[in-house]
């Protein structure tokens, strides 16, 4: 992916730059894979570290957010928890977007969602019901 992403950005932005967000995100694959080594923990927080540097003398102050600063807790975060993967939110914030797309009446979100989701449901269930079932009348076989 760094590859792709070093190549779309080659003849847009200063090398720095492009040095910097390449860092960026070999660090995002490390810390996203699924076995990580814990004496490389140490060297990636001081590697996000220097890389928050890196983008703050590239980019301008309204750039960092406190999202931009959390990048230096991912690690601790590690840490603690264990590999990121594990603990990602993004499948419940992707299942979030759906249930807000229920939403017909602002006065009453949550009844509209409990409702589109049960009707959901409801439809799924029969949908696997009516897979199992047989056909009632003749056996099929023709005489």
């Amino acid at each position: 992916m760094q590859q792709l992403l070093a190549v779309a950005i080659q003849d847009i932005l200063p090398k720095k730059v492009r040095h910097a967000i390449t860092r960026l995100c070999f660090f995002f694959d490390a810390i996203y894979s699924k076995v990580i080594d814990l004496l490389k923990l140490d060297e990636l927080e001081n590697e996000a570290s220097i890389i928050l540097c890196q983008l703050e003398m590239y980019f301008p102050p309204l750039f960092f957010n406190i999202v931009v600063h959390l990048i230096v807790h991912l690690v601790k975060e590690i840490k603690c928890c264990s590999p990121v993967y594990l603990w990602w939110m993004y499948l419940v914030e992707r299942y979030m977007k759906i249930l807000k797309e229920y939403t017909q009446n602002l006065h009453y979100p949550e009844a509209f969602i409990i409702e589109r989701y049960i009707v959901e449901e409801a439809i799924e269930f029969c949908t696997e019901y009516m897979e199992k079932a047989k056909p009632i009348g003749g056996s099929g076989v023709s005489a």
